[in-house]
């Protein structure tokens, strides 16, 4: 299992956005419109995860996520995805620790991300800090966890 970090430069980069426009998660689609429009800023990143050579999971680091501009909470991890057969085997986990250490090493303090899921990013190490309302309307958890200790 290998994990990159990843600019659109970067040799695995079609390969991502390819997996991501076709995995079974409906935002794999618009995180896949992202990559192939170099929508991210220059220290932003995509991260994933491979197997054998293909794309197994993704997540974002990045300055934004779905809350509104009001909330000053940045930068987010988001787009956590691992296909439906590697579930179970931490991918999801290493790809956090390497955007972690990644966040570490740039100078970034706090990482958030938002989720509607509860107790999935506690067992990482993240601390609930409320309900807060997206830019769609809904109304979803923010989580916070320093970057790794290097």
């Amino acid at each position: 299992m290998e994990i990159y970090e990843m600019t659109a430069e970067h040799e695995r980069w079609e390969a991502t956005a390819d997996f991501a426009e076709k995995c079974s998660w409906r935002a794999g689609k618009l995180l896949s419109v992202k990559m192939r429009n170099v929508y991210f800023k220059c220290w932003e990143r995509v991260f994933a995860a491979f197997e054998n050579g293909k794309p197994v999971g993704f997540c974002t680091f990045t300055e934004k996520d779905t809350l509104p501009p009001k909330y000053l909470y940045k930068p987010f991890i988001g787009f956590v995805y691992v296909d439906e057969y590697h579930r179970g085997q931490r991918i999801s986990g290493k790809m956090i620790e390497k955007v972690r250490h990644y966040a570490r090493i740039n100078g970034f303090g706090r990482i958030y991300v938002t989720s509607g899921e509860k107790g999935l990013y506690e067992k990482f190490g993240f601390t609930e800090l409320g309900e807060y309302e997206t830019v769609h309307g809904t109304q979803e958890k923010v989580y916070a966890i320093p970057p790794d200790e290097g």
